[in-house]
């Protein structure tokens, strides 16, 4: 049990990646808040998990629902010891000049705005309990860019650089942060970043990838496992790619 006694909160934990990485935590020992924008989503995931899981609707991108989220843990179970900002969105696959703007406004809120808000009610609680874990989902995207994706590259950009300035900053209250890159896999996103799911371009995608698949929900909650668990004590400010030798 890996993470006996912990308590984590995981957001963009009703689906995907998300959901991957609450059922694991939750399988090694962890009390777990899965967060979504869905409630109904949340409630399945946490449902499925039991007693040791709750369900609660976050928006992450508003600070009173950030708040409510932290406070979840806090007050239910007594303490928080990790935060996974996990909960992302994308615009299609296409030119960079079709993005509108309020699309691009909801992709950095979301994507980049997201561990801020997080962070101004999580640090704090790590801080009085001498420490803490953040990781940061942030994409290969955000390390080896391709056109089609432009706004979204640049908000896992942004989430890898917050990512190791926050480790630094932190390093000497005992909170370590990091991120993981995942290459594109089974998800409900994954057609928004290949612009349509098709066999063809399911082929093609998989066709970049030196291991040859996408990733899945286990890949990216056994690497999520790791950095959160005290395996991973001396490490901090990583971006841990995921993704089958594809930035290679």
């Amino acid at each position: 049990m890996r993470l006996k006694d912990k308590v984590a909160i995981v957001t963009g934990g009703g689906s995907g990646f998300g959901e991957g990485i609450a059922r694991r935590f939750a399988a090694e020992g962890a009390r777990v808040v899965v967060a979504d924008i869905d409630l109904a989503a949340a409630t399945r995931v946490a449902d499925a998990i039991g007693k040791s899981a709750k369900a609660v609707r976050a928006d992450v991108s508003r600070a009173d629902d950030t708040k409510a989220m932290v406070a979840a843990a806090t007050g239910g179970w007594g303490r928080l010891d990790i935060l996974v900002n996990n909960a992302g969105v994308s615009h299609r696959n296409g030119p960079m000049l079709g993005v509108d703007e309020a699309t691009f406004d909801r992709i950095f809120a979301v994507n980049v705005k997201s561990i801020y808000l997080a962070a101004q009610e999580a640090v704090p609680v790590f801080r009085r309990q001498g420490g803490g874990v953040i990781l940061n989902t942030a994409s290969t995207a955000g390390i080896r860019p391709r056109p089609g994706l432009v706004w979204y590259n640049a908000s896992k950009g942004a989430a890898i650089s917050l990512t190791k300035a926050m480790a630094i900053e932190l390093a000497p209250e005992k909170i370590r942060v990091n991120c993981i890159c995942p290459v594109a896999g089974d998800t409900p996103l994954l057609a928004t970043f290949m612009g349509e799911d098709t066999p063809e371009k399911r082929a093609m995608f998989k066709a970049s990838i030196p291991l040859g698949r996408l990733s899945t929900p286990e890949d990216i909650a056994n690497a999520s496992l790791y950095l959160c668990s005290d395996e991973a004590s001396l490490i901090t400010g990583v971006a841990f790619e995921v993704d089958g030798g594809r930035c290679i």
